[in-house]
């Protein structure tokens, strides 16, 4: 369902989006079936901060789960 992007020179970071899919969440006493779309994301240790390509990944899932994020 994911894959791992190979980072090659000179790129520095790839995002890679795999196909989306339902899948049952969670939801306090019921599970709901929920769209899901697997990222992953290959960058360049040498050149980017672990930390700053966490918090990419956490502005880029929260920009695909609520759109109006991305004017703000």
């Amino acid at each position: 369902t994911s894959f791992t992007p190979i980072v090659t020179a000179p790129e520095v970071g790839i995002l890679g989006v795999s196909k989306s899919e339902m899948q049952p969440k969670w939801h306090g006493q019921d599970c709901v079936p929920t769209l899901m779309l697997p990222l992953s994301l290959s960058y360049d240790h040498r050149v980017i901060d672990g930390a700053l390509a966490a918090r990419f990944a956490v502005h880029i899932s929260q920009v695909m789960t609520d759109i109006r994020r991305l004017v703000l």
